[in-house]
């Protein structure tokens, strides 16, 4: 399946969740067994060799994709929640929205020293998120070996909150 018959069976919504904004909506692909054989497949892809050892997927499409690249890595999963939702000892971090803040939990023992960390979800666009999910591996004692999304939203420039990180990205936009 080719990049192009990946991205056509993404759907896009106008005006949501707001006016002016272009929504690309992965549940039409998830639906999809080729579509979202395939994109499980390019996700873990590059890091078949690479020896992870933890995956963690970001609230709450990161646990679709994250869960699969780690079952076929052969490797763990943790989840990376919003507040509030884990229900052990967490550690968390802040980032800024466009007005605000908002911040993600990761409990405190999801991540060993020195392990070997992919971090995935299923979108890169501003990269507050990604960010601070990079801050709490770290945090922890992992190490981050890349980050992988299906979709990168390239004019948002989310690439510049994560400097020095490997990003491999499935589709742009």
């Amino acid at each position: 399946m080719t990049m192009d018959d990946l991205k056509k069976k993404i759907r896009h919504v106008p005006d949501f969740p707001k006016a002016g904004i272009l929504f690309y909506d992965i549940t039409t692909l998830l639906q999809d067994r080729a579509g979202l054989k395939a994109a499980i497949d390019r996700l873990t892809q590059p890091f078949v060799d690479q020896r992870v050892d933890l995956v963690v997927g970001i609230e709450s499409r990161g646990f679709i994709f994250g869960a699969a690249v780690a079952d076929r890595l052969g490797a763990g999963f943790s989840p990376v929640r919003k507040p509030g939702k884990l229900p052990s000892k967490t550690v968390r971090a802040t980032y800024d929205l466009e007005y605000g803040t908002d911040a993600l939990e990761i409990h405190d023992d999801a991540v060993r020293k020195g392990q070997r960390v992919l971090i995935v979800d299923d979108l890169l666009a501003t990269g507050g998120t990604a960010r601070a999910t990079t801050e709490l591996v770290k945090r922890l004692g992992g190490e981050v070996l890349a980050l992988a999304f299906l979709i990168e939203l390239v004019a948002l420039s989310g690439r510049a909150k994560l400097p020095g990180e490997t990003i491999h990205t499935v589709l742009q936009y």
